[in-house]
């Protein structure tokens, strides 16, 4: 049976959820944490700040953080895909939920704009991590997450808030926000499926 996956991606990691069965019936595969920064190198969990509130600057250091943040999630992935759970099955998509889709540079307030960066930087490279591994992949706003997903679902909020509570049991704590929203994020991709 093909797996889909969701993210919630926030700066520095996302939050993966697999679901794998049908659109009707989605069954939980697994929830992990993924790393897209380097514990290493603190910086790269926030690579276009320079302290608390301060955008960085130097176009060299940001391009070495993103350099680490890219290879960082190539690797995740990499050993994401590998883990047992997924050993014999096939991942056929997946969905990141992201925070806003802003171009960076429409952005005036410099520290605003370091956190518009992120996003993009970090959602990008799940992207394309996801990609080099033949994994096509969706994007979807937290803001519309819900009423896109019941459009998509054809079932209403009440109805899909009832099933993931069953995917949370399944996986157990925690199972907040961004865990439900990644694991909506997957049941919409198993839909595009058609199984």
């Amino acid at each position: 049976m093909p797996v889909a996956l969701g993210f919630r991606v926030k700066s520095g990691y996302a939050i993966a959820v697999a679901l794998s069965g049908s659109q009707s019936s989605p069954t939980a595969v697994f929830r992990r944490t993924v790393d897209l920064s380097d514990p290493a190198v603190p910086a790269t969990r926030q690579p276009y700040h320079a302290a608390m509130g301060t955008a960085r600057e130097d176009p060299r250091e940001i391009a070495r953080l993103t350099k680490i943040v890219s290879r960082c999630a190539r690797h995740s992935i990499s050993r994401l895909l590998k883990s047992d759970e997924l050993e014999h099955q096939r991942c056929c998509g997946a969905r990141l939920v992201v925070g806003s889709l802003i171009d960076p540079a429409r952005v005036g307030n410099p520290h605003i704009r370091a956190h518009a960066s992120e996003g993009r930087l970090f959602r990008t490279v799940l992207e394309e991590a996801l990609g080099d591994c033949h994994i096509r992949c969706g994007i979807v706003v937290d803001k519309t997450l819900s009423q896109d997903a019941a459009r998509m679902l054809g079932r209403s909020e009440a109805e899909i808030k009832r099933q993931l509570a069953d995917v949370g049991k399944t996986l157990g704590s925690p199972w907040r926000g961004d865990e439900k929203a990644a694991a909506l994020a997957a049941w919409m991709t198993l839909t595009e499926l058609k199984l």
